[in-house]
């Protein structure tokens, strides 16, 4: 069953990372290129030190090969910082996010700046937080955010706009106040669609109405590193003997904990409730990194 479980997570995430990267190439080259609105984070980065090239010094590099390079150290402290996995997919992800910056040719599709901030800023919100959704990222200033996520407990769109506030400023010194405005509307809109989608912080209580609860609980077990509250139950309508496992989750756990379930149990009933806080102990990501080494 848990080989099952891998390789259809494995699937999904694969899928996650062509899909992802393709959304940010288009964002870039089809509503923020064109509009000179700048990206979040290394894109937006990126895209300013491409201009200052020009500028400056009349040579022309292209956006996505900048990407790939700034990609490379904070690839390292994300393998270093949080794990091994999440730095792999996300490194897959911009690499290939440069590489389709590089080959789709940059197209005005809209002469509207006002529209072109919100596309962008939209797709390249849908772009970052399925990733993040997942349990890794685009890479680049993605990493940095979910590392300060950790450490300050603040939403990862929060910190976005935190960290982005830098490009804005230097968005209005190189392009006029005007697109720096525009490039504010963007990253808002980015902020607000990754924390739409991406919601690890939130916790959920699962209440599991199942017939087989040794079964669900061993699955529970290999998937997630959770504590089970046993509760005896009893069908109402044919009386047949079962039992409800209550479990806290962190939102972004809720896609393995539905698998599972589903995968042991097909006749299940998965009640979800949203958790307005929790007192006593519970493993946040980095408890559960350490957990998992040990048990290995």
């Amino acid at each position: 069953m848990q080989a099952i479980i891998d390789r259809k997570d494995f699937a999904i995430k694969c899928a996650l990372i062509v899909g992802s990267a393709f959304i940010n190439a288009i964002a870039l080259n089809f509503f923020l290129i064109p509009g000179n609105i700048f990206s979040a984070g290394i894109n937006g980065v990126s895209q300013i030190l491409s201009i200052l090239a020009l500028q400056w010094f009349h040579f022309h590099i292209n956006t996505g090969w900048l990407i790939l390079l700034f990609n490379v150290p904070i690839g390292i402290l994300g393998w270093l910082k949080i794990g091994r996995g999440f730095t792999i997919y996300s490194f897959l992800t911009s690499f290939l996010t440069s590489i389709l910056a590089v080959v789709l040719p940059i197209q005005t599709l809209s002469h509207n700046p006002l529209l072109s901030a919100l596309f962008g800023g939209i797709l390249t919100g849908v772009g970052v937080a399925y990733p993040l959704k997942y349990g890794f990222s685009t890479g680049g200033m993605d990493i940095i955010a979910v590392i300060l996520e950790k450490t300050t407990g603040k939403t990862i769109g929060t910190l976005m706009i935190a960290i982005n506030m830098v490009i804005v400023l230097v968005a209005g010194t190189l392009v006029g106040w005007e697109n720096a405005m525009y490039t504010i509307i963007s990253l808002y809109g980015m902020s607000r669609v990754v924390d739409a989608i991406h919601t690890r912080h939130q916790k959920l209580t699962a209440f599991i109405v199942t017939t087989k609860p040794d079964d669900v609980i061993d699955g529970l077990k290999a998937t997630l590193i959770r504590g089970v509250t046993i509760l005896p139950a009893q069908g109402a309508y044919k009386r047949r003997p079962g039992a409800v496992l209550m479990v806290v989750i962190s939102r972004y756990e809720l896609y393995e904990l539905e698998h599972v379930v589903k995968t042991v149990d097909p006749g299940s009933f998965v009640n979800l409730v949203s958790t307005v806080d929790i007192e006593g102990n519970f493993y946040d990501e980095t408890e559960q990194l350490k957990a998992r080494q040990e048990q290995s």
